[in-house]
C-alpha cells in the first residue's frame, strides 16, 4: 500500500474557534458552492443540480447514513467505498437499485474516490482509528464531509482534522444527529434560556458493557466450550492461552485485512475484534465511552453554551480488563470533571444511579433527555415540540434533518448544526476520561491551548503511533 500523503502543518497547535475561523474567512464562508459534479452555482436543488456526494466505509453505520441520503433530492451518491467486498457489493447493489441505474462505481481504496473531480462531498464511516487519514485527506481534496463520532481516535488527531477542515474551508456535518430532534433541542434551549437557573451539575449517561454485536462474543465463547475451554467473558481472553489461539483465525478472504488495520498496531485477526467489534478493542476503539460521548456530551455542551470550551480537571477510573485481552475496552466507568462557571459533571457507564441520556441540574430546577424521553421539573415544558417562543430569548440553531442540513450547507456555505469544532470539544471530555481511566490520575486540562498540564506521561496518550507506511498528517 503507498504512504499516506504528507501535509505540512501551518497553524499552531492553539485551534481557534469557529466565530472566529468565519470572521477570518469573511465573504468566502457564505459564498455558494460551485458544485463540480454538474457545474451548478446556484443554491437550489432539481435533478439536473445535484451535490455528487461518495460514500466511504459501507459497513454497520455507513449503510444506515447513505440509506438517509438516497431520498434526497439534493444528492446523488455516484461512488462508494469499502475494503470489505462483501460490503461494497452489497452497498453498490442499494445504492444502483434506489435509482434504477449502474451509474455509482465502486472502490477499494479510498484516495481514487477522492481523486475524482466531479465529488464534491463525502460521507465517512471507517473505524474509530481511520478517522484522520481519511478526513484530512478528503478536506485536501476539497471535499465536504459528514464525519463519524467521535471525530478521531485521539486528541491529536482531532486537532489535525480541525486544522485541515479550517485551512481548506470544508463543510463537516458531525454524525451527531441528536442535535436534529425536536426533544434534544427543547432540552438544550431550556437550559440555554435560564429556565432551570444557574446550573450546578450535568449528568451524562452512557451505555455500560461491551454490546455483542451480531453475537460474535457468544459465538466465540461457544466455539471454546467446544474445545473444552472455558471463558466466562471476551475480557478473560488473552494471548498465550488456548483460548486466544482458538480464536485467532485467517481473515475472510472478502476482508483486505493489512488495510483494515492500517495505522493501527497489527494485531492477528479475530472476529470478534473486527467489523462492529472493533469497539471494544483500545487498538482501534475506545469502548462505549467514546462511542457514545459524542451524543451526550455534545447535548449537554450545547445546553451549556460550552460548544467552544471544555473541563478544566477530569478524574476517575473503571473496571479495566487486562490491557491485551480481547475485549479491552472497560465495561463500567465514573467520571467526575469540573466545568467553567462552577459547573461539574459525571459521565458514567454502567452505574444505575447515572440515567441514560442528560440531565443538567440547575437552582431552580433540572431537565432531563434521552432517545426515549423527557422530563423535567416543570411538566409544563413537556408540552410542545419545542420550547414556545415566548419562553426563547436564545434561539439554538434548529434543523430538523441532520443529513439534509449537511446538504444545504454544501450549497449555502454555511455553517452545519454540529461543525467539525463542536464534534472536536464535544469529544475532548471522552478522550481526557480514559486518560485518566489508563493513568489512574487527576487529568488537568488547558481547554484554551488544548493541551494536558503538568503530566509528561499523561500528554503522550493525547497521540499514538502510526504503523509504517501510515503517518499522521
Amino acid at each position: 500500500m503507498p504512504k499516506n500523503s504528507g501535509f505540512e502543518d501551518t497553524l499552531p497547535l492553539r485551534l481557534f474557534n469557529r466565530r472566529h475561523f468565519l470572521k477570518a474567512a469573511g465573504s468566502a464562508a457564505v459564498l455558494p458552492v460551485v458544485l463540480r459534479g454538474h457545474a451548478a452555482q446556484s443554491s437550489g436543488a432539481s435533478a439536473n443540480n445535484r451535490i455528487n456526494l461518495g460514500v466511504i466505509g459501507m459497513g454497520w453505520q455507513g449503510t444506515g447514513n447513505t440509506q438517509s441520503f438516497l431520498p434526497s433530492e439534493d444528492c446523488q451518491v455516484v461512488a462508494a467505498c469499502d475494503i470489505d467486498a462483501n460490503h461494497l457489493k452489497a452497498a453498490l447493489k442499494m445504492i444502483n437499485d434506489n435509482y434504477g441505474n449502474e451509474d455509482c462505481k465502486g472502490y477499494h481504496d479510498y484516495r481514487e474516490l477522492l481523486a475524482r473531480d466531479d465529488i464534491d462531498a463525502v460521507m465517512i464511516a471507517v473505524p474509530d482509528h481511520w478517522h484522520e487519514i481519511v478526513s484530512t485527506e478528503a478536506a485536501r481534496r476539497k471535499k465536504d464531509i459528514y464525519g463519524e463520532k467521535p471525530l478521531a481516535h485521539t486528541i491529536a488527531e482531532q486537532q489535525s482534522i480541525v486544522r485541515a477542515v479550517q485551512q481548506n474551508r470544508i463543510i463537516w456535518q458531525m454524525g451527531s444527529w441528536q442535535r436534529s430532534v425536536p426533544t434534544f433541542h427543547k432540552a438544550a434551549e431550556i437550559v440555554r434560556n435560564g429556565l432551570i437557573g444557574t446550573v450546578t451539575h450535568v449528568e451524562v449517561g452512557l451505555p455500560g458493557g461491551n454490546s455483542d454485536f451480531d453475537d460474535v462474543g457468544k459465538e466465540a465463547l461457544a466455539k471454546l466450550a467446544a474445545q473444552g475451554v472455558n471463558a466466562a467473558s471476551l475480557e478473560q481472553v488473552v494471548p498465550g492461552t488456548k483460548a486466544w489461539n482458538l480464536l485467532v483465525t485467517d481473515p475472510p478472504p472478502e476482508l483486505d485485512y493489512n488495510t483494515w488495520i492500517g495505522p493501527a498496531k497489527m494485531e492477528p485477526y479475530m472476529r470478534a475484534r473486527s467489523h462492529k467489534s472493533w469497539r471494544w478493542n483500545y487498538n482501534t476503539g475506545a469502548g462505549e465511552l467514546l462511542d457514545w460521548i459524542g451524543h451526550h456530551c455534545d447535548i449537554a455542551h450545547w445546553g451549556l453554551d460550552f460548544d467552544n470550551s471544555g473541563p478544566s480537571e477530569v478524574e476517575g477510573s473503571g473496571e479495566l480488563p487486562p490491557a491485551n485481552a480481547v475485549w479491552n475496552t472497560a465495561p463500567k466507568y465514573r467520571f467526575e470533571l469540573k466545568y467553567p462557571q462552577g459547573v461539574t459533571m459525571t459521565i458514567a457507564g454502567g452505574h444505575p444511579d447515572i440515567k441514560g441520556g442528560v440531565k443538567w441540574i440547575g437552582s431552580e430546577g433540572w431537565v432531563w433527555v434521552d432517545r426515549g424521553g423527557f422530563e423535567a421539573s416543570n411538566p409544563a415544558w413537556k408540552q410542545g415540540k419545542y420550547l414556545p417562543r415566548e419562553l426563547r430569548k436564545v434561539k439554538l440553531y434548529t434543523s430538523s434533518n441532520h443529513q439534509q442540513n449537511f446538504l444545504d450547507c454544501v450549497r449555502t456555505r454555511q455553517s452545519t448544526v454540529t461543525p467539525v469544532e463542536v464534534g472536536h470539544h464535544s469529544a475532548i471530555p471522552g478522550h481526557l476520561c480514559l486518560i485518566s481511566m489508563l493513568t489512574g490520575k487527576k487529568i488537568r486540562w488547558d481547554a484554551k491551548e488544548e493541551k494536558i498540564v503538568g503530566d509528561a506521561e499523561a500528554s503522550k496518550l493525547t497521540t499514538r503511533e502510526y504503523r509504517a507506511p501510515w503517518k499522521m498528517s
